[in-house]
This record gives C-alpha cells, structure tokens and sequence, in this order.
C-alpha cells in the first residue's frame, strides 16, 4: 500500500472512531463581573481585554447587560457579582446612577464594586458623584487603557475578597453570640461550632465548606462511614448536618476522614485539613476544613487548639445531657411507682407525658417549655405518696371524708415538691397543686378558674382525664374512645381550657396513636 493510502486508511479510522469518553469536569470557581453599558463595542473591548484575567487562581465570568433594566435582572438573579463596570449614560442620561441607588437602596447590596466609567464625564462630575453616590472608583473611558482597566479590577477584587472575608467573620461573630445564651443547649452549641467554623475559614482565608463531626460511641468499631454523624457544617456541606456522613459526602472526604481516624492524628493535606481528637470520655472527633493553599505553622496551631476546645465543649455538653436523661429517668420511674400504689400501670404515667408533649407543641410553647412539661407531668400525682393503700385501692364509690382526704394528694405533693430552689421541681409543685382545678372554678383544692390556672395545669388535666377514663380501673372499666370525645366536649369551658381541648379534639388521631404506642 502506498503512502497516500496509507494515510487515508488512518484519516478513516481516525473519522470513524468511536469518541472517547470525555470526564466530568469540576466547576471552578470564579469572579463574576457586570459590564453595564449600551454600546457592544464596549462589550468587545472589554471581554477582550479580560478573556485571560485571573485573580487568585479564579477566573473571570463576564456579564453583560446594555441598559440599567437589563442589569438589575441580572443584580437579582447573581447576587454574589463581585465588580460591575458601570456608563452613565444609556437609556437615559442618569441610567447608570439610577442604577447604583437600586442596588444600595433597593437590594441592599453593598458588596459589588462598582467603577464608574464614562465616555460624557460633564453629564457625571466625578467630585459630585464621588459623594453623593456609593461607589468605588470613577474612571473616563478615554483615561482607560487596558493596563489601567486590569489595575481596576484587581483593587476592586481585592476590595470585594476583604470584604466578604469581613461578612464572613461578622456572620460567625454573630452565631457565637446568638448561642453563648444556652451554650448547654445542644442545638445551640452545633449553632457555635458553626459559628466558628465560619470564623476560621474566614479569617484563614479557606474556603468556605467546613463541618464538625463525632464518631458514635454505640459503635466500638464503626465500619467507614457507620456512625459518623455531621454535627455542624458550614458551606456546600450545610445541608448534610444530621446525616450520616457516608450518605451525603464525596467519597474523597469520606477517604479523608478514614485515613484520620484509621491513624488517629490530624492532617494537613493539599485539599483540606482533618482534625482528629479524642475526648476525655472516648469519643472521637473530626473537623473538617476545605481549603488547597498552604497553611503557616500559626495558622495550623490556631486549627488544632480550636479543635481541642470544641472537644471539650461537647464533652460538657454530653455530660450535661447524661445528668439530664438520668434526672427525667428518675422521674418516670417515681411516677410509675406511684401509679403502681393505686394499682395503675406505669404506662400511664408516659401517655400522660407525651400526651402534654404533644398539646405543648399544638398550643405553641416554646421547644424548652414543651420539654419542661413533659418532665414534670409524672410527678402530677406525686402527693398520692401520702394517701392510704385502702383508700387508694378501694373498688367502690368513696365516702365523703375518703374523697376529701384523697383531694388533699394535691397539696401534699405541692408540699414535696416546692422546698427547693430548682425550677422544674417548682412548676411540678404548682402542677401538682392545679391539675384538678377546672376552668369554671368548680375544682380543687384552691376553687381557682380560667387563666389563675397555671398552663402547665391545664394541659397536664387535660392530658390525664383522657387517659384515665380509657383505662381499667378498680372502680371502673375503660371507656370507648367516642364516650370519652363526647365528654372532653362536654366539659370544655367547664372542667377544660376551651382552647385546648379545640386543639385536642382538632389533632385527635397524635393523641389515640400515643395511647397504641404505649399500651398496658
């Protein structure tokens, strides 16, 4: 075969290839920049002299717009440009000064540079505009040659990265301060990490995407990515606090964190930084910071004594939790102990809990008042401690005198409950008080009525009455769900708070599905 058909044979073979397959590429970050301005030449010239620009390893994303309505579309819709180059002239003689008051007055924006540039400076005195106008820089299109425009946008660039460096740093500032009120609170403490996750990716000039994460202690040796739940994140990893990390973080952050835990020490590699430690109470713990540029020996002690810190916090936190679930155990458990006296299950005691729970949240209460009342509703009847068995377990009606001395369990754990300085025990003394008082006044001990009544009081008689009269009791047998629905709306604005037992009656199927969760 010749050379020329050669050739053609390979030309062939070359056409008729099959096209290899091309890889995803990542996006890269960029500038976005706004030119502004109503002739295209202005355009041409422009991208032409900023096609190759680079600022920090970043490039360029030119926009265009050619008339001041063309560019607050594009201010809506991009709200992290980062320069506009702005004429002043175009659908009217003050469109571009119109439109710098839209974007501080109206969008609020005061991150985007924006360097004036005008081919009728007369029509846009640069003293007048410099003042009465916010923006950065003022340069006539006859001054601006392409060295110049490329100076311009690199300060403006500048200006923008410090800037937004700042607002980063105000934004976890901020979040510190919002959660040092409860920092024991442990939706207020993941809001602190966060906080200073910001801050340091802020003032380390990393990006943004940083998150905190604890290794689950139910797992002596947790599979690769088992058990790893994100506490706290910042920027693209937001959205996985609360997962676990194996379900929604890139497999090379997943390797990351392996190798960390695997040697048990922190690194400091070119796409990030894994911080490992262990607590005092064995627990592990990463963070996690993006970030390719070269960290100084300050900078990576700064990362390590954060971390340290954060193990410490939580370590307070956790043990906090634990003096918490072991103080709502022994609750429960003195609850159902009285319930056993008067020949009552214990279950009763947690339907009644969650059944407040539930009413707490339908009325509106705050998250940490919902909590307190489903702790303190086990104790309601804590004064029943000092009620005979005989009066207590007796299968008939009660005599007159047994009736008044089985009313006085209300001040006898009013009594029990309130000689201490500890809140909850102090709301559970009223509630145990209150909760036979009825709306009209007609209840006991003290006859009160309406809102005299503590809200707590009102959802614990609610809640109890309900579940009371389904159950069997040695005077009674359990009653149907409608007999019991019919009497709830017989005594609302008698027995009940009238509202409440709208709420009740209007979310009925929460309150009967507690009851089947935790049967006798």
């Amino acid at each position: 075969m010749d050379e020329a058909n050669v050739r053609a044979a390979v030309d062939d073979e070359l056409l008729f290839a099959e096209e290899a397959p091309r890889q995803e590429e990542v996006p890269q970050e960029v500038w976005k920049l706004l030119i502004v301005d109503d002739e295209e030449d202005v355009h041409a010239v422009t991208r032409l002299v900023l096609q190759d620009y680079e600022f920090e390893g970043r490039r360029l994303e030119l926009l265009s717009a050619y008339s001041g309505q063309e560019a607050e579309a594009l201010l809506r819709e991009h709200a992290d440009i980062a320069v506009m180059l702005l004429d002043v002239v175009m659908e009217t003689d003050r469109s571009g000064l119109d439109l710098v008051r839209f974007i501080r007055d109206d969008l609020r924006n005061r991150m985007v540079r924006i360097i004036l540039r005008t081919g009728q400076p007369g029509q846009a005195p640069e003293k007048k505009v410099i003042i009465e106008y916010d923006i950065n820089d003022y340069k006539e299109k006859t001054e601006l040659t392409a060295q110049k425009l490329v100076t311009a946008v690199t300060a403006a660039l500048r200006s923008f990265r410090d800037l937004r460096i700042i607002e980063q740093s105000r934004r976890g500032l901020e979040q510190i301060l919002d959660a040092s009120t409860g920092l024991f609170e442990l939706q207020s403490l993941k809001q602190f990490v966060s906080g200073v996750l910001r801050q340091l990716t802020a003032l380390l000039h990393l990006k943004e995407s940083s998150f905190y994460l604890q290794i689950s202690s139910f797992a002596a040796t947790p599979q690769p990515g088992n058990g790893y739940r994100v506490l706290a994140a910042t920027g693209e990893f937001e959205s996985s606090v609360g997962h676990a990390l194996k379900e929604v973080l890139p497999v090379e952050v997943l390797e990351d964190v392996e190798l960390a835990v695997r040697e048990k020490r922190c690194l400091f590699l070119d796409r990030a930084y894994v911080g490992y430690f262990c607590t005092s109470n064995g627990s592990e713990n990463l963070l996690y910071v993006q970030g390719g540029q070269q960290l100084s020996e300050l900078d990576k002690d700064l990362l390590r004594i954060f971390s340290a810190n954060v193990a410490i916090a939580f370590d307070n936190i956790y043990l906090h939790e634990e003096n918490l679930n072991t103080q709502k155990e022994f609750v429960f458990a003195l609850g159902e102990t009285i319930e056993t006296r008067s020949r009552e299950t214990g279950n009763h005691v947690r339907r009644v809990a969650e059944y407040c729970r539930r009413l707490a949240e339908l009325a509106g209460l705050s998250e940490e008042d919902t909590q307190l009342v489903w702790m303190i509703a086990p104790m309601h009847d804590l004064g029943k401690i000092g009620i005979p068995d005989a009066i207590l377990g007796k299968p008939g009606p009660l005599s007159e005198p047994e009736f008044e001395l089985i009313k006085s369990h209300t001040t006898i754990g009013h009594s029990i409950l309130k000689a201490t300085n500890c809140r909850v025990l102090n709301v559970a003394a009223t509630v145990a008080l209150e909760h036979h008082e009825h709306w009209d006044g007609t209840g006991y001990p003290r006859g009160v009525a309406g809102d005299e009544i503590h809200l707590f009081g009102r959802i614990v008689a609610l809640a109890d009455v309900f579940d009371a009269l389904g159950c069997e009791r040695v005077y009674k047998a359990p009653w149907p769900e409608e007999k019991i629905l019919a009497y709830l709306k017989a005594e609302r604005g008698r027995q009940f708070d009238p509202s409440l037992v709208d709420l009740f009656l209007a979310n009925v199927t929460d309150f009967t599905s507690i009851r089947k969760n935790h049967p006798d």
